[in-house]
Order: structure tokens, then C-alpha cells, then sequence
């Protein structure tokens, strides 16, 4: 390893050479060829298949080979739009196998922002599908890849899986359909050698600029990493059927789907539909029919399912979990309670990991069996992680019982190595703030035993007459009121305050919006955390706005209740827009009453 932070120049593993696909694929073939490697739940119960390790090289080899005779080479980068289906994780391990590479954009994105994608990273090839399946519904991949391939002249040639078979979607003389090309290609591809320091993905994330940032993630350093944390975090053994339910459009399927679980030789699940898909029991369900060993999933789905209660959990048999996970965002104590006491019945180890798409994979995690647990806390830096504290004026805070910015002070071996076009707003975003460290942008309060519990994004924090407040803290509090499933904190331009408060909380079912329980839930804040933190609105909602992998979309809360209604931008990736215009209605019955309503 060589390198510093202050200058962005990290390598590790320099010289070294391999193949990830190779890594995740033919090595295991000896050993365990006839062991499954994939297992596929579709949007519909019933729709199962499953992949040896044999049938994966096999399905890779004839991807790999069939971008080879379409002209994709070394060095290029493939966009991949493609719902969760196993071609998913065939095309990712198929470009890594002859060195291109992918940028899978997550197929709930709109044309604009796939567009946006496509140009920025210069790809001359996408690969889509007629349609997607999710939650009952068919989504049109194909016509929004069109729209967006239409605004590059990038673009050579759009591979095209089928889904759903729809006679109705158009093709044009550029598409490739998959159907009819794979049958022709051989089941042997060898697998190219590729340096330690070669790109193998980029993934866009969110910037505060608005513009995403295509994060690049190298070879060497980011498998093995993968392949570490998954193998200890999760406690992976022989014979276990591991399953994290997110979205390979995200760094947790790249690192926990795909990358993490295949290289070590484990089982690992693809799931295409929701956890409200066709009734809310579906992730119980699939637990019991494969026999899942590990459960990795989001707190904002937990939350929404404690909304059913217990009846549709104790209908199934979940005496095979082993670990439960959680990932994306903080998880309050309340949530993490039902999730260890109902779905791990008191006897699952719960691993809270933090983590973001720039570090790669998990820096802070409990280990199953070894990290007593806390209800809430990410609890302790993983192996080689150098985590400090530091305050906004870039001093470290040394001890216990502190509060600060989450840096780290080494590089690990699958922290991303630049923004792709653009390695300064790598260094302004991650290196500059506090030079010498990286610096993740997320506030965090290490207690008196040294556990860190993560308070949410800097830019999440609230400063409310003088107070810093997470707006993760506000909410954890807000939960844990019986009524309230979930709750989002926004804070909004105040007069005298600098910084007000407003809080969306959906409620439990069947739980009556009432003044009442605006003041108990009012008073449940004072109490939690201080006076200072008192709430200026309660907006009570059946449903907050969020993106189909369940994301909370919360610039959309802030124009809301910053009345700037008519500049919400984009909202084509939320699973549900019409929840956006109960909210605006919501919101202004809340400020009328307040007297506060704008004049129009």
C-alpha cells in the first residue's frame, strides 16, 4: 500500500495481477462446481431459479463472449440498466471478465438521469431489458433506455434482455437481442489479466452540487475487501443461504450481492420484487421456503413493516436465521428491538454496518458473537479501519463520550481512488475538508464504551438556536412513540431561530391523525432530547416520498415545507409521486393553522 489521503494518490496491491471474475467464478469449480451460487426470487412468489457455480461460468462465459463480437473491449465502459434479475449479475461479472468497465445505473432512474450517466461516463454501450417486474407492476426499461439513448451519440450499440416478452416494445437497428445472440456464443471465455490499480466499476452517488459523482472502484483492493467483510460481518459458513435484499443499482449489490458473497463461495440470493409484494409477509416467507442463514436489509423496510404488526411474522418458520443486517441509514433503537426480539427471536446476532458507496465496503460494523450489541449503534471500526472523531475545526477528539465528524485517518484497501473525470471534486469532496483524512461527510457520537453511533449526514444536521442536532436523533426519538412507524426531520429557514424543525411522521395502521397526539409526540422530543429540540410543525402522513429501493427522498420534504413547491425537480424515481401532492396539501393545512402559509 502507498499513498495519502491529502494528495488522493492511494494504490494497493501495486503490481499485483488477477481476474475478479475469475475470483468469484473458476476458482471455486473444483471445489464446489455443483453448489449453487445464485439463487433468483422473482417479482412473483413462485418464480424461482437457481445457478451452480458451473452455471455461472457457463451464463458469464456466453455474456462475455457475445459483448467480445459486438466490439466491447478492454477499457471500455458498459452502462447497465437492467432490472434485478440473475443477467444482472451475469453482465457485471461478464465485463469484468474481459475488462470492461460496468456502471450499473439502478433501472428505477428516470431518462434524464440515465442519460446523465451514459454521457459522463462516455459509454458506447448499454444494456437494458424489454420491461422490469416489481411489486405486480411492469416497469418500461426498454422505452426509457430509448428516450435516453437518444440524447448520445456515445452509444454504438443497447443490448437487450426479455423480461416480460412484451410484443408491444419497439427495437431499432442498434439493439442486440440477448435471446437470440447468447444461444450462439461459446460457454468459454478465458478470463483477461487485469492490474490491481485497473478501474472495475463506477457507481454514481448523490452530490451536494446536484451533479452525481461517478465513483470508481479498482480491483485487488475492492475484492478483497468485499470478500473480508462479508466473510466476517455475516459469519459466513459452509452450507449457508445468504440473503441481502437490496438492488445491485446500489454499492450494497455490488459488494453483498454479487461481489462479496460469490467470491468467497457462498450462496447468495437475488431478489426482484418488494417487501409489500403480494402482502407484507414476503420477506418472511422467502426465509422460510430457502432457508435463509443471513437476512441483510434497510431500516427503512423494517419500520414499514413493523406496521403490520407480529401476525404476519410468526406465520412462518424463521428458526434458520443466524445473523440479521442492517444497512443505508442509522437504525433506531425501536426498529433494531422489533428486528432482534421478532424476526431474530432474541437469538440472531444484529450487525448495524456503516458504510457508504465511496468506502467499498464496511468500515463499521458489530461482529456476530464477538461485539456486545446496542440497540442503535454501529458499534466498533472493522479490522485495519483508523476512525476518528474530529471536530469542525479539524482537531481530533481523543476519549470517549464525544461527539464529531467521521473521518478516517488510513486508506483501506476498497476506498474509491477518484471521481471518474474528475479527481478534484474527489479531493474537494473527500481529502480537502480535513486534510491528512477522509472524510465521509457523516456526524457521530462515540459513547462512553467506545461504541459509535452515526447521527446522519453533516448536511443532515439541524442548528437550531445555536444547537447541532442529527436529524437521525430527532427521529429515533420520534419512533419510539407507539403511533409512529417512521419519521423524517427536516430543518427549514426560521426567522428567529436560524433553523427550524419539521417532522414527517407516517403512522402505525389505523392510528387517527389527531391534535392530540401532535402534542404527545411534541413532548416525546422534549423529553428525548431537550426543549431546544421541540418541534415547530408535525406533519402526520400515511407515506413518506421514496425511491423504489426505499430510499427516503428528502430534498423533496425540504422544498415542501420550505413552500418551494414548484421547484421539486425530478421525482420520476420515486415509487409512488402521487404521495408528493398529499404531502403539499399536508403540509399547507399544518402551515394555515400555524399561520404561516405563504400569500400566493
Amino acid at each position: 500500500m502507498r499513498g495519502s489521503f491529502e494528495v488522493g494518490d492511494i494504490e494497493w496491491f501495486s503490481g499485483g495481477q488477477l481476474n475478479v471474475s475469475y475470483q468469484c467464478i473458476d476458482r471455486h469449480i473444483a471445489e464446489r462446481g455443483d453448489q449453487t451460487a445464485i439463487i433468483f426470487e422473482g417479482d412473483e412468489p413462485g418464480d424461482v431459479r437457481t445457478y451452480t457455480y458451473k452455471q455461472l461460468l457457463q451464463e458469464v462465459c456466453q455474456t462475455a463472449n457475445t459483448l467480445l463480437a459486438h466490439g466491447v473491449r478492454k477499457g471500455d465502459t458498459v452502462a447497465i440498466y437492467l432490472p434485478m434479475i440473475p443477467d444482472l449479475a451475469f453482465m457485471m461479472l461478464a465485463c469484468a471478465r474481459i475488462g470492461a468497465v460496468h456502471s450499473v445505473v439502478f433501472a428505477g432512474f428516470s431518462a434524464d438521469s440515465l442519460r446523465d450517466r451514459i454521457l459522463d461516463a462516455g459509454c458506447k454501450w448499454v444494456v437494458t431489458a424489454d420491461e422490469g417486474m416489481r411489486g405486480g407492476r411492469t416497469i418500461p426499461l426498454k422505452r426509457t433506455t430509448d428516450e435516453a439513448v437518444g440524447q448520445c451519440d456515445c452509444v454504438h450499440k443497447v443490448f437487450v434482455y426479455e423480461r416480460t416478452g412484451n410484443p408491444l416494445v419497439t427495437h431499432g437497428s442498434r439493439d442486440v437481442h440477448m435471446k437470440t445472440e447468447l444461444p450462439k456464443a461459446r460457454p468459454f471465455c478465458p478470463a483477461v489479466t487485469m492490474d490491481a490499480e485497473d478501474p472495475l466499476f463506477l457507481l454514481y452517488t448523490s452530490g451536494s452540487t446536484g451533479k452525481p459523482k461517478g465513483v470508481m472502484h479498482t480491483q485487488a483492493g475492492y475484492i478483497l475487501y468485499a470478500m473480508l467483510t462479508h466473510k466476517y460481518v455475516f459469519d459466513i459458513r459452509p452450507g449457508d443461504v445468504y440473503a441481502c435484499v437490496a438492488d445491485c443499482g446500489w454499492i450494497t449489490g455490488h459488494s453483498y450481492i454479487v461481489y462479496g458473497p460469490l467470491a468467497n463461495g457462498a450462496t447468495t440470493l437475488m431478489f426482484e420484487s418488494t417487501p409489500m409484494y403480494p402482502d407484507s409477509s414476503r420477506y418472511w416467507d422467502m426465509v422460510q421456503r430457502h432457508k435463509i442463514t443471513q437476512f441483510y436489509t434497510a431500516p427503512t423496510a423494517i419500520r414499514a413493516l413493523m406496521r403490520f404488526g407480529t401476525d404476519p411474522v410468526k406465520k412462518h418458520d424463521l428458526s434458520s436465521l443466524r445473523v440479521l443486517g442492517s444497512v443505508g441509514e442509522p437504525i433506531n433503537p425501536e426498529a433494531w428491538r422489533w428486528y432482534y426480539k421478532e424476526i431474530g427471536q432474541s437469538r440472531c446476532a444484529v450487525v448495524d454496518t456503516y458504510w457508504q458507496t465511496e468506502n467499498g465496503g464496511i468500515i463499521v460494523t458489530p461482529l456476530p458473537g464477538a461485539t456486545p450489541m446496542k440497540a442503535g449503534s454501529a458499534s466498533l471500526p472493522f479490522f485495519g479501519i483508523e476512525l476518528s472523531l474530529l471536530s469542525k475545526e479539524g482537531q481530533e477528539l481523543t476519549g470517549n463520550g464525544v461527539s464529531g465528524m467521521v473521518c478516517v485517518k488510513q486508506s483501506w484497501p476498497s476506498v474509491a481512488r477518484t471521481v471518474y473525470g474528475d479527481h478534484q471534486r474527489y479531493l474537494t469532496t473527500y481529502m480537502k475538508p480535513f486534510p491528512g483524512y477522509y472524510f465521509t461527510g457523516d456526524g457521530a457520537y462515540r459513547d462512553m464504551d467506545g461504541y459509535v453511533w452515526i447521527t446522519g449526514r453533516v448536511d443532515d444536521v439541524l442548528n437550531v438556536s445555536g444547537h447541532r442536532l442529527g436529524s437521525a436523533e430527532i427521529e429515533s426519538v420520534l419512533v419510539e412513540h407507539p403511533a409512529v412507524s417512521e419519521a423524517a426531520v427536516i430543518g427549514f429557514p426560521h426567522d428567529t431561530k436560524g433553523e427550524g424543525i419539521c417532522c414527517y411522521c407516517t403512522l402505525k395502521e389505523g392510528v387517527p391523525e389527531t391534535a392530540h397526539l401532535g402534542k404527545e409526540l411534541r413532548a416525546q422530543v422534549r423529553k428525548g432530547i431537550g426543549p431546544f429540540a421541540t418541534p415547530d410543525f408535525i406533519v402526520m402522513t400515511p407515506a413518506l416520498p421514496k425511491t423504489r429501493s426505499g430510499k427516503i427522498m428528502r430534498r423533496v420534504l425540504r422544498k415542501i415545507i420550505a413552500q418551494e413547491t414548484d421547484q421539486l425537480g425530478d421525482i420520476t424515481t420515486l415509487a409512488d409521486s402521487s404521495v408528493v401532492a398529499e404531502l403539499i396539501q399536508k403540509v399547507e393545512a399544518v402551515l394555515q393553522a400555524a399561520g404561516k402559509l405563504a400569500k400566493r
